[in-house]
């Protein structure tokens, strides 16, 4: 299927968009290393934290990415902006008012998993998109769909009870979305997002049928 914009056009988009938020992505990095922080050395606001910061980045790049910067090259980006609204808002319903998520690094598989997403998103990706010829602002930064959508899947893995499943739905369908624009658009970075998707989407069913299991016993 034909892209409706050129590879210009979308590493245009980044362009625009980090220049006109800039020094924001610097903050969104701080903010995403304190989430990390909190999963090692938790406090009594950790999760609710945690959730706080996941509802924001949803529903940040739903409607200042996708509906205010890339729209104007990708209608459907209108819809993808939708969704990631509607995943913010699944965020703050299930961490914030539901009190539903908890977060703590349990030393386990599915931890050591999360924190290898983690670093990807935060470090890995922007090196391999550096390397790869995407200088910044032509480049994807943390706080967009992506490396965004990684760090998600990773933090998730830090999940203490068991998860609510309509939380995995749209970051996986969007891991395979973006994953196919990847390879039309050669940006390799986000290759790593389906690995991502994918195997934090099967991981985190694991860990919700144990807690189920050990419940019932």
């Amino acid at each position: 299927m034909q892209l409706p914009f050129t590879v210009e056009q979308f590493l245009g988009v980044f362009k625009s968009y980090n220049e006109t938020v800039f020094p924001l992505q610097i903050i969104f990095y701080f903010i995403a290393f304190f989430c990390v922080y909190l999963l090692y050395k938790p406090v009594k606001f950790s999760s609710k934290f945690i959730s706080w910061v996941l509802t924001f980045f949803w529903l940040w790049i739903g409607i200042v990415y996708h509906i205010i910067f890339f729209s104007p090259i990708n209608k459907p980006a209108y819809i993808f902006g939708i969704f990631f609204i509607a995943q913010g808002i699944l965020f703050f319903h299930n961490g914030i008012i539901k009190d539903k998520l908890a977060f703590e690094n349990q030393s386990s598989v599915f931890n050591y998993v999360g924190i290898v997403f983690i670093i990807y998103a935060l470090i890995i990706y922007p090196v391999i998109g550096h390397v790869s010829g995407h200088q910044y602002p032509s480049s994807p930064t943390f706080g967009l769909p992506c490396p965004t959508t990684i760090f998600t899947f990773g933090i998730l893995l830090f999940i203490r009870e068991k998860i609510p499943a309509a939380i995995l739905i749209i970051p996986l369908i969007w891991s395979v979305i973006g994953f196919s624009a990847a390879l039309k658009l050669s940006i390799t970075e986000d290759l790593g997002l389906l690995v991502a998707g994918v195997t934090g989407f099967v991981l985190l069913l694991i860990r919700s049928k144990k807690k189920i299991t050990k419940s019932l016993y």
